[in-house]
């Protein structure tokens, strides 16, 4: 009888390539979700911050309590990297540990039920084997890992290393043997995409990347997430807004907008020169803007909150995202004095808040537009509705649209079509198809 796996990722989408990785290992095995009859269960775990952190330690003790005898429990990714000696002392439930340099060898560490942690950090070719999931048109491209920024709350170098970047030929090669298999549509990932090259040597790692993709055949559509401030050009901004392949999508954590909050942070641009880049991004026609930015760090005064609030109003992101400061170990923050957490949570509420409205005039925005979207499938709202996805919105991030309207047109997941965005139903768009589109 055919063995069953149960995975899990955890976190960000740079760890879902990486569980795609071991999935690749791992064919042998009859994919379940059901993990109480799965032979094999993997987590793979995000270390970032504290929720992160929480979530994946539940998540494994969770599954330890439902896993069936004769089990292998498996813990993988940035959190059993980042705390291995602890974790492998206050766990015995797990069977294996494993970092983040040994996902490709996951099938003989399951075989021999060993642990091991390699002490260069994995990072995906295009002889990975990957099995893509989620999705029969979109795939995420991971172009680097490690990180060379210092930012003062951020512990992902201590655990990730430095930059090192893909070769260009290498990530070429594997997009255009996921266009053969019928991949068009792809998200290039890392810690720091602007900085992508860097390490090799490249000056416009990046604008490299664009130009490479573009001469693929096959490839309709891409967008590239987690740009940083002070590695993100003008010319960058240009040749985004410029491609006839890459979506105008500029995502861009600045994590504040006050000049001494960014200082502490260590984020190597002020104010000034932060919001010309945005403002530069927000020139462009048509211009996706998704950010993210911290609560309560220490040296946040309540002049500096309340600057970051009136500038998250007013400038107008399609969306963004707010974190709750976490203190981490291994940090230069982690020995500031910290703002109490009952202000934390009572910052990040109104910046929740202020996501909210900001998110809704974009999508108000939107109503009357000619949009180019790709339909993923039934809704889970109503079995008569479609839930679709704009190509210049990110995969799983960025919401969906309901199509309420197929004019007659033949439905077919996966494809291209235009629409017309009609109304806005509380936060929901609604849209009607215009016509199939063929290229």
């Amino acid at each position: 009888m055919q063995k069953k796996l149960h995975l899990v990722s955890l976190g960000c989408t740079k760890n879902l390539v990486d569980s795609e990785v071991m999935l690749g290992r791992l064919k042998a095995y009859e994919i379940t979700d059901d993990n109480t009859q799965a032979d094999v269960i993997i987590v793979n775990t995000c270390g970032f911050i504290d929720a992160a952190k929480e979530e994946s330690i539940n998540t494994v003790l969770n599954l330890h309590e439902e896993r069936k005898k004769n089990s292998v429990l498996v813990m993988a990714g940035c959190l059993s990297e980042r705390y291995k000696e602890d974790l492998q002392k206050e766990l015995p439930e797990i069977d294996i540990f494993t970092g983040v340099g040994d996902y490709e060898k996951i099938d003989a560490l399951i075989a021999s039920k060993q642990s091991t942690f390699s002490p260069e950090v994995y990072l995906a070719t295009e002889t990975s084997g990957r099995v893509i999931t989620g999705s029969n048109y979109h795939a995420y491209i991971k172009i680097a890992e490690g990180c060379n920024q210092s930012c003062s709350f951020c512990a992902i170098p201590s655990f990730k290393g430095k930059l090192h970047s893909r070769s260009l030929s290498s990530i070429v090669k594997e997009v255009d043997m996921l266009v053969k298999e019928g991949f068009y549509d792809f998200s290039f990932i890392s810690q720091d995409s602007s900085s992508y090259g860097r390490d090799m040597g490249l000056q416009d790692g990046l604008i490299d990347l664009i130009k490479a993709i573009e001469a693929i055949e096959g490839v309709k559509s891409a967008r590239i997430l987690y740009l940083y401030p002070s590695t993100t050009t003008f010319a960058l901004i240009d040749t985004i807004a410029d491609s006839n392949i890459f979506q105008t999508y500029y995502d861009m954590p600045i994590q504040h907008i006050d000049d001494t909050v960014l200082k502490t942070m260590k984020r190597g641009f002020g104010e000034a020169k932060t919001i010309e880049l945005l403002e530069h991004m927000k020139s462009k026609p048509n211009a996706f803007l998704r950010t993210s930015i911290i609560a309560g760090h220490p040296g946040e005064s309540e002049e500096s909150f309340e600057k970051l609030c009136s500038f998250m109003e007013e400038f107008g992101f399609d969306r963004f995202n707010t974190f709750h400061y976490s203190n981490e170990e291994t940090t230069t923050a982690y020995e500031m004095e910290q703002i109490s957490q009952e202000i934390i949570n009572q910052r990040a509420d109104i910046l929740g808040a202020i996501a909210d409205k900001s998110t809704q005039k974009s999508l108000e925005n939107m109503v009357g537009k000619t949009v180019t979207l790709v339909i993923d499938g039934e809704s889970d709202e109503h079995e008569y509705l479609l839930s679709a996805r704009p190509l210049n919105w990110a995969v799983d991030i960025d919401g969906e649209i309901l199509v309420n309207d197929t004019s007659d047109l033949p439905v077919e997941y996966g494809k291209i079509y235009e629409a017309k965005i009609t109304e806005l139903v509380g936060t929901q768009l609604l849209a009607t198809l215009l016509k199939q589109c063929m290229r």
